[in-house]
């Protein structure tokens, strides 16, 4: 009885459980969670922002949620369609669970992840849509298991790797969409296996190797797109095989080879494009069949010959682009009465000759572009043929005469581009007559004559472009009228007068271009209008008078450039606005100064050559983009703030011809970005900070002419990206550092009037960039110069003059070819010099006691000039030391001949005669003389020829030799 008490609850739950079941649908026994379980799970992987979900309630029929159709059962769905519902998120694994699913579209979503390789399990699916997310990974292999699937499109993602090797065995497959991934691989030979494909689309991706011949097998195949990816070899002449495609896109792949002329059977053919491969020869006669041809392009290629389509045979043809190709000839018959085409595109390719007047057989056309070609000759009067014409692009051609007044009759125009051509003459002024006229480019020609007033009357003009011309006369004072200009480019002409201040009510202007003129007057006060403008320059004319206070409404203005006039004032109307990048006011008469109201936006800032006052603004250091302050040549005092330590972006930082003060501070090693740093002739004083070694970008360094002192740092040696180092004019002392040898792209070295001593370091003769100079004059440096300076074989001058610089010119100095200038003249050298030498001035080697040979006297004629001071002293004392023995040879002999006159006298007393001794007398007086005479050449300080030992030499043989005369006689 307790047995059976305790299993009753058992049975009870049994027998409940069997009445709800129905033991007709054995099936059903074992009960299974049904789809809305499994979507509600989705759902809860899914961040819903839009709340696109929000229906998906579990109380609720799932048939009635959100993007989900049913099956007739209720109980399974056969659609679910999410596209554009803002969803986050991966794709669930239980979207496998959805059994009967024959749909799935979750396309332009956000979802992330990959695809799940469950996916493979819902065999009934026929169209997965995933297109449009930022879904990565690989595509599963599973997806070959849907073998009922006839849409498969999950481009416009980042999936990647190969996806096309399993693809034949889809045989139900009708729209393949992988475009836009980062895919890579070829096309199998068993796509030709999806005879019901109807689209491929393949574009932008990285699919590479040859088209397979077997996609002829697609027959059914409408659309195949390729476009953008790196497929080579020639186009296969089997896709002439597809008989109902419709497009063809390969554009901007690698194919090349001839195009096959099979295409031309591709009779639905309507959009062909194969621009941008490397296609060559002739395009195929052929190509005239595809009668329903609206949209060719075949350019960027390499094409050539002459141009065979004819529209007599492409009615349809609409669009046609050959661009950038090397065609030389366009067929007379390209155009016929009742033509389709409507945009013909030439440009750069090899069409030479005059303007094709078969063109103006053309009444459809809208858009013309023969640009980049070297057409020549007149524009044809019977230009205005083409009616319907919008976009004449005639540009980078050789056109010459002048512009036809027919181009009034054009009414259509909206766009002329006639630039970089050889264009004369005026501008006729039927061109005011072109109502829809918005751009008009005429630079870079040679053009004259004033703007016709006639042109004001063009009322849609956005774009006028002069430059380059030989326009004078006035801006015509009607300019205002164009109420809709937006940019007015008139820079490099010859206009003159001032500029009308109507053209400040062209309130739509953004770029105002004046400059290169000879424009004189002042800125109209109207320019304070034009709230648009971002861009005006003026300069290079000869305006004058102060910036107009009303400039400071202009808050958009971004680059302002005034320089090179004859501006005065203030310039703190341009202090307000705080778009402002680029300023450039350098030479003109400003005074004042300089606001600290200054735009912190700034990249450019130029003020040089003016008349400004005061110091430099601590704000500056609030420009963290400043790329370039130049400051030079003004009045400015002070001292450079600490605070400017915070232009961190700087990379040029002129202030020369300044009279700023104080110690160059050490925050400039903070500035990294510096490449040049300009702070020469000011006062400056103390030493060179080490610091300065650490703006490691640094190309030029010029401190010229200030007063500082002390050594030059070691720590300059780091700017190893150095090219101009300028220190001369200050008062550095101590050596030259070593390490300067580590400035390795050094071309331009000048350490000249300091007070620097030592040795020339050796090491300089590492700094084979040297070109420009290398000045070490002025200073007080010693010893030899060092054999290594013949290294630098780029030097065009050297100068070390001026120096204690002894000893030989190193032979090594011969080897600089590229010298042209040399100084060494104001030192201690000696010895001969070099033949190379022979060219340069005297006065480059002048003040070196001991040089000698051409351009200085022989070195057979100054040899004393060439030894040393202690070489001289000796030769003096042995001088000496011979004279004084040759005079007591001299008196010696001088006793023995008056001993023997003595007995001749008295001999001759004897007889009556004295002829002896007027003879003896002029012996004695000449040999006197001689002495008298090379004493005095040899010791006159006075003068600056120096007596060679040789002639000493001469004198005392000749007086030796009179006395052996003398004896004998």
């Amino acid at each position: 009885m307790t047995t059976t008490l305790q299993l009753w609850p058992l049975i009870l739950s049994l027998t409940i459980l069997i009445s709800f079941l129905d033991l007709d649908h054995p099936s059903l026994v074992y009960a299974t969670p049904d789809d809305s379980h499994w979507l509600l799970e989705i759902k809860s992987e899914f961040i819903d922002p839009l709340g696109a979900l929000n229906s998906w309630l579990q109380k609720t029929s799932m048939c009635t949620w959100n993007g989900i159709t049913c099956a007739d059962d209720k109980n399974h769905i056969l659609s679910l369609n999410l596209s554009n519902s803002g969803l986050n998120g991966p794709i669930s694994p239980h979207f496998s669970k959805l059994s009967f699913l024959e749909t799935l579209d979750l396309s332009l979503n956000s979802l992330s992840g990959p695809i799940p390789p469950d996916i493979g399990n819902l065999i009934n699916l026929k169209e997965l849509l995933l297109f449009s997310n930022s879904i990565s990974g690989t595509v599963p292999p599973q997806i070959a298991l849907l073998k009922q699937l006839q849409v498969l499109r999950i481009g416009d993602n980042l999936l990647t790797g190969q996806v096309l090797q399993n693809i034949g065995v889809l045989s139900e497959l009708r729209v393949l969409g992988l475009a836009y991934c980062n895919f890579n691989g070829s096309i199998p030979k068993e796509i030709g296996n999806l005879k019901n494909l109807m689209s491929l689309d393949l574009q932008h991706n990285s699919f590479d190797g040859v088209i397979p011949e077997e996609i002829s097998g697609c027959t059914g195949l409408r659309n195949f797109a390729a476009s953008n990816n790196r497929f080579g070899g020639g186009i296969p002449a089997s896709i002439g095989l597809l008989p109902s495609l419709q497009i063809l896109n390969l554009a901007n792949n690698s194919l090349s080879e001839a195009i096959p002329p099979e295409l031309s059977h591709l009779s639905n053919l309507k959009y062909l494009n194969l621009q941008g491969n490397e296609l060559g020869g002739e395009i195929p006669v052929e190509l005239n069949r595809l009668v329903h041809l609206e949209i060719l392009d075949l350019s960027r290629n390499n094409l050539s010959g002459n141009i065979t389509l004819l529209n007599t045979n492409l009615r349809n043809l609409e669009v046609l682009v050959l661009s950038e190709n090397f065609f030389t000839g366009i067929p007379s018959n390209l155009c016929i009465r009742n033509s389709s085409l409507r945009q013909l595109f030439l440009a750069d390719n090899n069409i030479a000759g005059g303007f094709p007047v078969q063109l103006l057989n053309c009444s459809s056309l809208h858009q013309l572009d023969l640009s980049g070609n070297t057409i020549g000759g007149a524009l044809p009067p019977g230009i205005d043929k083409m009616q319907s014409l919008t976009d004449l692009l005639l540009n980078n051609n050789s056109f010459t005469g002048n512009i036809p007044p027919q181009i009034g009759n054009m009414s259509n125009l909206n766009t002329i581009f006639l630039f970089a051509n050889m264009i004369t003459g005026r501008i006729p002024p039927e061109i005011g007559k072109l109502q829809q006229l918005t751009a008009l480019y005429l630079y870079d020609n040679q053009m004259s004559g004033s703007i016709p007033r006639e042109l004001t009357n063009c009322s849609s003009l956005a774009d006028l472009d002069f430059f380059g011309n030989r326009f004078s006369g006035s801006i015509p004072p009607t300019i205002g009228k164009l109420k809709n200009l937006v940019n007015l480019l008139l820079r490099q002409n010859e206009l003159s007068g001032t500029i009308p201040s109507s053209l400040g009510y062209c309130r739509k202007l953004q770029r105002l271009v004046l400059a290169d003129n000879k424009l004189s007057g002042s800125i109209p006060s109207t320019f304070g209008f034009l709230s648009e403008l971002f861009l005006i320059t003026l300069y290079n004319n000869s305006l004058s008078g102060p910036i107009p206070e009303s400039l400071h409404h202009l808050k958009n203005l971004s680059i302002v450039n005034f320089s090179h006039n004859r501006l005065s004032g203030s310039i703190a109307p341009l202090s307000v606005s705080n778009s402002l990048t680029k300023l450039d006011l350098t030479n003109n008469s400003f005074s004042g100064s300089i606001p600290s109201t200054l735009s912190t936006n700034l990249i450019r800032l130029r003020l040089a050559h003016n008349s400004l006052t005061g110091s430099i603004p601590l704000q500056f250091s609030q420009m963290k983009q400043l790329q370039l302050l130049d400051l030079s040549f003004n009045n400015l005092t002070g001292q450079l703030g600490t605070d400017l330590s915070g232009l961190t972006s700087l990379e040029h930082f002129l202030l020369s011809n300044n009279q700023l003060s104080g110690p160059i501070p050490v925050w400039l090693g903070s500035i990294t970005e510096l490449g040049e740093l300009d702070l020469s002739s000011n006062s400056f004083s103390a030493n060179i900070p080490p610091e300065i070694g650490n703006c490691s970008k640094l190309l030029k360094l010029s401190l010229r002419s200030n007063m500082l002192s002390g050594p030059i740092p070691p720590e300059i040696g780091k700017l190893n990206l150095l090219n101009v180092l300028n220190l001369e004019r200050n008062n550095l002392s101590g050596g030259i550092p070593p390490t300067i040898q580590q400035c390795r792209k050094l071309y331009e070295l000048r350490l000249s009037e300091n007070a620097l001593s030592g040795a020339i370091p050796p090491e300089i003769g590492t700094l084979g960039e040297l070109q420009v100079l290398l000045d070490l004059s002025f200073n007080q440096l010693s010893d030899e110069i060092p054999s290594s300076l013949g290294n630098l074989m780029k030097l065009e001058r050297l100068n070390l003059s001026f120096n204690h610089l002894e000893g030989e010119i190193p032979t090594s100095l011969g080897k600089l070819s590229s010298l042209h200038r040399l100084n060494l003249s104001g030192n201690h050298l000696r010895g001969q010099l070099l033949s190379k030498f022979e060219g340069f001035p005297l006065t480059s080697f002048l003040g070196n006691d001991g040089l000698c040979g051409p351009p200085l006297a022989n070195c057979s004629e100054s040899s004393l000039r060439a030894l040393t001071e202690s070489q001289i002293a000796g030769i003096i004392v042995a001088i000496v030391f011979t004279s004084t023995l040759i005079c007591l040879f001299l008196m010696y002999i001088m006793l023995r001949i008056w001993w023997n006159w003595r007995k001749v006298a008295v001999s001759c007393s004897e007889k009556g005669g004295f002829e002896g001794k007027k003879g003896g007398e002029e012996d004695w007086v000449y040999g006197e003389e001689i002495v008298k005479s090379s004493d005095h050449q040899f010791w006159n300080s006075n003068s600056m020829a120096l007596v060679t030992s040789q002639s000493k030499q001469i004198s005392d043989t000749t007086r030796i030799l009179q006395f052996k005369l003398s004896a004998k006689k």
